[in-house]
């Protein structure tokens, strides 16, 4: 038999469909599961053309009404391969042999600085699963930590192996359920579920909207004048804008396959905000290099980024001087990635073109030279320029405007208060 999880859009449907046509000729039993998602879609209290248009809604709805399967007990034994000719089953394609040239990198991979040092595959994942819960109690601290930038300790890094299935969201649950009845339940534990319903919630989102997810106007249809600079798109992925909190975290996904969630918010709002270019263009950069690439979380997001998707506030749009400040305030990430602007004090360096003659002179650097000058410096960025002499904050305060982040008093309330107050197991 042939066995294989349903998905949902269609490049893969027509790869399911192909399959089953040739098991079918080969007189080859196909078995096919829907196994993706934290609820199974049929537990779900709609039907698919009345998953709501936001999350908020949606995620309420699923906590009261769905509850998540239990695991499906491990095959005891497995059959033997089938016999082939030779007794090979085949090789692995060469680049060559698929036509690709290989690339000279020019550096170390993978690349030390890696937030993302994992190796791949169910074993791998099973183990950063034990031991971010139970080794490390970093679970414990997760929406405290969860905006952080360097490392590989401050998220928890399931996705990629979600994204290929070498783990699954119920598995991550209800290990985590066992670590909440043994250890602690709190807001933080909570918010790993929050996060694996947003999860759910955009994959049944392309269920629902199907190809509209990839239109230039997404799931809501808006029309906007979608730019196509190719200059300016380059200068975006190379991590050459002259703006270092977005070089930095472009940088970082070019080199390594990573990019936190802070980051991929930030520059997909610089793309489509700042830049104004069309959100596919950055939507098929992520799904080239991400090695948590799953087509539905990543388009869905690049849809919300762009204000054609499930996003309740119109024109979202991230300051980029604000969010280094907040969540990089001693530029140590920018210094990470962005190494020609190591001796740019602090808060600086997140607007090295505001350095006086003196100051570039005394650092040794010349802007335009060493480091690009800004391809835009949006009217909004100059209300922060004084802040980057004032002394940092604790990026675990910081209040992001981002999905997830501490909302407004009055906006989406209990998202945060979720629990009136952690508790501890003894």
């Amino acid at each position: 038999s042939v066995v294989f999880q349903k998905e949902v859009c269609s490049e893969e449907i027509q790869v399911e469909s192909s399959i089953v046509k040739i098991c079918q000729a080969a007189k080859i039993q196909v078995k096919t599961f829907w196994g993706s998602t934290l609820f199974h879609r049929d537990d779900l209290p709609y039907a698919k053309k009345d998953i709501p248009d936001t999350y908020t809604q949606f995620r309420k709805t699923v906590e009261a009404r769905c509850k998540v399967r239990g695991l499906t007990a491990e095959c005891p034994t497995w059959k033997p391969l089938p016999q082939v000719e030779n007794g090979k089953l085949g090789d692995i394609p060469s680049l060559a042999d698929l036509k690709v040239e290989p690339v000279e990198v020019g550096r170390s991979y993978p690349d030390p600085r890696s937030a993302f040092p994992f190796a791949g595959g169910e074993t791998s994942g099973l183990d950063r699963i034990h031991r971010y819960y139970w080794v490390s109690d970093n679970v414990a601290k997760y929406k405290e930590t969860r905006n952080g930038l360097l490392g590989s300790e401050y998220s928890t890094k399931f996705s990629a192996w979600l994204a290929n299935g070498s783990v699954s969201p119920r598995y991550i649950y209800h290990k985590l359920k066992e670590y909440e009845a043994e250890r602690v339940s709190n807001q933080s534990t909570y918010w790993v579920i929050f996060e694996l319903i947003w999860r759910d919630y955009f994959r049944f989102v392309s269920w629902k909207y199907a190809d509209l997810i990839f239109y230039p106007g997404g799931i809501m249809g808006k029309a906007y004048p979608w730019q196509t600079n190719k200059t300016l798109f380059q200068m975006w992925c190379q991590g050459r804008t002259g703006v270092p909190f977005v070089d930095a975290n472009m940088r970082e996904l070019l080199y390594t396959g990573w990019m936190s969630n802070r980051g991929r918010q930030n520059v997909a709002s610089f793309l489509v905000k700042d830049l104004n270019l069309d959100w596919r263009l950055g939507a098929e950069w992520f799904e080239s290099l991400l090695l948590d690439h799953d087509v539905c979380s990543n388009y869905g997001n690049w849809n919300y980024s762009a204000g054609i998707g499930n996003d309740p506030r119109e024109n979202r749009k991230f300051n980029m001087i604000k969010q280094g400040l907040d969540y990089d305030p001693e530029g140590k990430f920018v210094q990470t990635w962005v190494p020609e602007l190591q001796r740019v004090p602090q808060g600086k360096i997140h607007v090295p073109w505001t350095l006086s003659e003196k100051e570039s002179g005394s650092i040794g650097l010349e802007l335009g030279v060493d480091y690009p000058t800004p391809v835009i410096t949006a009217p909004e960025w100059s209300r922060h320029f004084h802040k980057t002499s004032a002394k940092p904050k604790d990026p675990r305060n910081a209040a992001g405007r981002g999905r997830g982040s501490k909302p407004k008093s009055g906006q989406q309330k209990g998202i945060d208060f979720y629990f009136k107050s952690g508790h501890t197991k003894s």
